[in-house]
This record gives C-alpha cells, sequence and structure tokens, in this order.
C-alpha cells in the first residue's frame, strides 16, 4: 500500500523544495530592496512584459473553445476591457469582468 504513495510524497516535496527556496530568497532580497530603485523598475517592466506577451498570445494564437471565437471578437473584448480599465481609473477587475463577459456574450450570440 506504502509503494503506491512513494512518487507522489517525491513529487510534493521536490515541488516544494523548488519553489520554496526561491520564494525565501525573494522575501530576503526584498526587504533589501528600495521601492524606487531601477532593478525593481526593471523587474516590474519584466514582469509586465510577460504578462501582456501571454495575454496577446492567448488573443492572437487561442486554443481549446477559444480557437473557435473569431479573432474580431477576441480583440474587440479585448480592446472594450482596456477601454474600461481607463474609464474606471485602472481597476484591473473591471477589465477582467468586461472582457469576459463581452466574450461570453460574443460566443452566445454567435452560438458557441
Amino acid at each position: 500500500m506504502g509503494s503506491e504513495w512513494w512518487p507522489f510524497v517525491v513529487i510534493a516535496v521536490a515541488g516544494w523544495l523548488a519553489t520554496d527556496i526561491w520564494r525565501w530568497l525573494g522575501v530576503l532580497a526584498g526587504n533589501r530592496l528600495d521601492e524606487d530603485s531601477e532593478a525593481l523598475h526593471w523587474v516590474r517592466a519584466v514582469a509586465t512584459a510577460l504578462v501582456m506577451a501571454v495575454t496577446a498570445k492567448l488573443i492572437v494564437f487561442p486554443t481549446g473553445t477559444l480557437a473557435e471565437a473569431p479573432l474580431w471578437l477576441r480583440l474587440g473584448a479585448a480592446g472594450i476591457g482596456f477601454a474600461a480599465f481607463l474609464l474606471a481609473g485602472q481597476r484591473i477587475g473591471v477589465a477582467v469582468v468586461t472582457s469576459t463577459v463581452l466574450l461570453g456574450l460574443g460566443l452566445y450570440w454567435l452560438g458557441f
């Protein structure tokens, strides 16, 4: 009975060690960083660029059900969501909800 669980224990421990070490190092390094430092501005810029690259990939080259949606619907939902983001005082939740609702309504209207 115990032999069936050991791979899961190894995966859990290895996964925890692989990620937890970096979290603790991030906490230690983060306490020493100045919020206005060039390094932190660079990290924020890279993180933002990565998020936007993934978002653009999902919009332009989607997989699964989203791939069945026309490009104009995906781009329109993202564009209107961005406009809602700006109009709402740069609230991310407003953009996410607006884009998701528009995409869902568009897919429903198109019969998907």
